[in-house]
């Protein structure tokens, strides 16, 4: 396995989401298949040659990630959907078009040249929850539904000035949409406590259809 550089979180490190569902499927997960689990012990290196082995993922001797089918609560029970005229004026007061820790961010990164980017922009809504609108790329992939799921999550969390980064997150993709549809992906936090954050995000079809769903813990990044 390698990351290429396009699919960056903060700058020089893969985004989480991307990396995670990367890994997830290189350890078996698929659309319509179990929900799967990674936890992230290091931020994954970019351009760099990575190996699975035994539930591991590698990069020479340094320990990435660990991988395999989840247990117990799973992806979590989904976050609720708003209809796509909703997330879209949500949208508008994304907090990451004025502050964004990592403003070149393969998902939210409001700096993205072009449509490089996945362009997922999560503004909140009135119970604290975040949702956005989504156009899905031609290259859709399960890959790119986790890493649709992971920025959602972690804007229900962000609070101003404090960046937060993904630790864990357990993901179901029981179905890819077709290339160019508009989606929804709501987030919502679950619990905040000290420096960790357990959130839930959820991909919705034009037609309401649940896509994907996932629970995540991000951590408070020490300044």
């Amino acid at each position: 396995m390698l990351i290429p550089e396009r699919f960056n979180g903060p700058p020089g490190t893969g985004n989480g989401g991307w990396c995670a569902g990367v890994f997830a499927v290189a350890a078996g997960a698929r659309a319509g298949g179990p929900p799967y689990q990674v936890t992230l012990r290091t931020p994954p290196p970019l351009e760099t040659a990575l190996e699975l082995r035994d539930g591991s993922v590698l990069a020479g001797d340094t320990l990435v990630a660990e991988v395999g089918e989840a247990t117990g609560a799973g992806a979590g029970a989904g976050v609720p959907s708003v209809s796509y005229e909703t997330a879209v004026e949500a949208s508008r007061s994304y907090p990451g078009f004025t502050t964004h820790p990592f403003p070149t961010c393969f998902v939210c990164g409001p700096e993205r040249p072009g449509k490089d980017g996945l362009g997922i922009f999560p503004g909140v809504l009135p119970d604290g929850g975040t949702a956005a609108p989504w156009t899905v790329p031609d290259e859709v992939s399960v890959p790119s539904m986790w890493a649709a799921l992971d920025c959602p999550g972690g804007w229900a969390a962000i609070a101003a000035g404090q960046a937060y980064v993904l630790g864990r997150i357990t993901a179901s993709v029981g179905a890819l949409p077709a290339p160019g549809t508009d989606c929804v992906v709501t987030g919502a936090a679950v619990e905040i406590a000290g420096r960790k954050a357990i959130v839930e995000s959820t991909v919705y079809g034009p037609g309401g259809d649940r896509l994907a769903t996932a629970r995540a813990t991000w951590i408070a990044v020490i300044k």
